[in-house]
């Protein structure tokens, strides 16, 4: 089964343990880099880690989570390339997955359920790359 690297600031520890509980039961292997409790935490010190992963080939993709999302995308997208995806609709999800191959999902915990966080991480993870048009598209987003 796949590896899946995840992290979180503060703000989205509910949420990562509820992703993680349903993707162990799934049959994925867990990569993660906390946190895991309410302290106040920068987002950098696990976008970083879990960006290192699929940059790396070490997960296949990565799951980041903060209080809008934006934080750790921003951080995630400075990796080689890493295409981070902000997902607030399970449309967007899969869209990220087919048309741009994003590698890693970012959820904004404070506007989404958990259960809406594990709808839009599973049809993430099990979303195709489309390829054809979109592929001379995103060959374009590295620098």
């Amino acid at each position: 089964m796949q590896s899946i690297s995840i992290g979180c600031d503060h703000a989205g520890v509910a949420h990562r343990e509820a992703i993680i509980q349903y993707l162990t039961q799934k049959g994925y292997q867990i990569i993660d880099h906390g946190t895991t409790g309410a302290d106040s935490v920068d987002y950098p010190d696990f976008a970083h880690p879990v960006a290192l992963d699929v940059e790396t080939g070490r997960a296949r993709f990565g799951v980041l989570i903060c209080g809008s999302a934006n934080g750790v995308s921003m951080t995630a997208n400075k990796h080689s390339g890493i295409r981070a995806a902000l997902c607030w609709k399970d449309e967007i999800a899969s869209l990220a997955r087919q048309h741009n191959d994003a590698n890693i999902i970012c959820l904004p915990a404070r506007y989404i359920s958990h259960a809406e966080a594990i709808l839009f991480t599973e049809t993430f993870l099990q979303t195709n790359f489309e390829g054809g048009r979109h592929q001379n598209r995103v060959a374009k987003i590295g620098c």
